[in-house]
């Protein structure tokens, strides 16, 4: 393993970037300079940027480096498909601590390139520093769209469809089961501990090399993932939904308000209302739930709808459009047609199986609590 100091800031900045080639003509000048430099003189320009901080946003127990990059990448392109654009450039600054090496950084720019390369996005710069509390991502992302093709949150109006791409809940039903097999882990882990003090206070030198000899068997735990795969992908390698956007434009559907499902539909919903001063219904019997999802939530003891509105991570597409293309709509795949915006003074409601209306509460994920 290659100590990063060996190579310093710019070092590495060049050892990782070095053989990148920009992909787009809106980029003139990428990693390099003091200033990535872009041209975008006929369309709006689109800027979103995310901090993801070890602890908070992600656990290194559970995701490996590549896997991190790939999914700090997209949560990021997803936010410029959430305005209807196309993301076009990547900033990527990191802060991390002496326990990594050149090779990890080499593993996160892997998982970040392939992400960057799915979507046809240029990396143009960044920084790094050092970090005494763990790993810290800082990444904007950069995209276009034509002026008259930029979705908004505050476009909702009385009686348009509210759609969401694929389904909900699964991010989230994959994390309880990384949490689940965590714990399982260490419990193995504390008891054998437990054990080993044990026999070190009685002096039983043939009990502690047993008992030594299975802790050690604990760096070969393996999780029980069977069954379960998919929750995990969508946990550890969420994409952006670039692919329903493709598909709206290719039936001439225009969404009169959208966001990518981030923090949990019932949150993103909230802030669409909010913004756009309405109403909605939403049906419970319309929610897409996937089946892995459905027996991870029973396995757990969890209301699985619950999990849909609230988990939050799934970054699938919510977005309104216009009545008129009921038809239109039903007619796409993986797209699902969940309710419809109301008068504000009809509050959010979520319709239960038995037609029994109750308050839509924003319980989705947030950072600062």
């Amino acid at each position: 393993m290659t100590d990063i100091s060996k190579l310093g800031e710019f070092g590495l900045i060049r050892h990782l970037t070095q053989d990148i080639k920009p992909q787009n003509k809106s980029t003139l000048k990428g990693v390099g300079d003091d200033c990535a430099v872009l041209s975008y003189p006929d369309s709006q320009v689109l800027v979103t940027t995310d901090m993801l901080m070890e602890g908070v946003h992600f656990n290194l127990t559970y995701i490996d480096l590549k896997h991190l990059g790939y999914k700090s990448a997209m949560v990021n392109i997803s936010d410029i498909f959430a305005m209807n654009g196309t993301p076009r450039q990547m900033i990527v600054s990191i802060a991390l601590s002496k326990r990594f090496t050149v090779e990890d950084m080499e593993q996160f720019y892997a998982g970040l390139r392939m992400a960057c390369d799915k979507w046809g996005v240029d990396i143009v710069g960044g920084d790094t520093t050092s970090s005494y509390t763990g790993l810290a991502i800082s990444i904007t992302c950069i995209g276009e769209a034509q002026a008259d093709q930029v979705v908004y949150r505050n476009g909702a109006h009385d009686t348009d469809l509210i759609c969401v791409s694929g389904d909900l809940g699964a991010a989230y039903m994959g994390l309880q089961l990384l949490e689940r097999e965590k714990t399982v882990y260490y419990q193995q882990l504390e008891d054998l501990q437990k054990k080993i003090n044990q026999a070190k206070a009685e002096g039983n030198e043939a009990q502690l090399k047993m008992l030594n000899s299975q802790r050690a068997a604990l760096n070969d735990f393996q999780p029980d993932f069977a069954g379960k795969e998919y929750l995990l992908q969508r946990q550890l390698k969420p994409e952006a939904r670039g692919d329903i956007i493709q598909r709206l434009r290719e039936a001439n559907i225009h969404p009169t308000a959208m966001m990518d499902i981030s923090d949990g539909l019932s949150s993103e919903l909230h802030h669409i209302c909010n913004q756009s001063g309405v109403g909605c219904r939403i049906y419970e019997k319309n929610l897409p739930i996937d089946y892995q999802t459905a027996v991870m939530a029973e396995e757990l003891n969890l209301n699985v709808t619950t999990c849909a509105l609230n988990g939050g991570e799934d970054y699938e597409l919510l977005f309104t459009v216009p009545i008129g293309d009921h038809e239109k709509i039903e007619q796409l795949d993986d797209i699902k047609l969940i309710g419809h915006i109301t008068r504000p003074e009809l509050g959010l409601m979520l319709i239960s199986r038995d037609n029994q209306e109750f308050d839509l509460r924003a319980q989705g994920w947030n950072p600062l609590k």
